[in-house]
C-alpha cells in the first residue's frame, strides 16, 4: 500500500512538487494523483525512476511504495 505521507516528506526534503514527479515520469499530473490514491499501481520503472531521482534507499522505497 503506498503511504502518501512518507511520499509528501520525499518531496518536502527535496523541494519537489508532484507536478516535478509527474514531469519527470513523463506522465500527466492527473495519473499521477490517481496513482498515489491508488486507483493505479505505480509500474517498477515508475519507481526505478523516482528511486534514482530521490537517491533512495531499500528501506524508503519499502515505506513509501509498500507500506503495510
Amino acid at each position: 500500500m503506498f503511504c502518501i505521507s512518507e511520499f509528501n516528506a520525499m518531496l518536502a526534503r527535496f523541494d519537489k512538487t508532484r507536478e516535478d514527479v509527474a514531469a519527470m515520469l513523463g506522465i500527466n499530473p492527473a495519473t499521477l494523483y490517481r496513482k498515489i490514491n491508488g486507483q493505479s499501481d505505480f509500474t517498477r520503472q515508475e519507481i526505478q525512476i523516482i528511486r534514482y531521482a530521490f537517491n533512495l534507499d531499500a528501506d524508503s522505497l519499502d515505506r513509501i511504495f509498500f507500506a503495510a
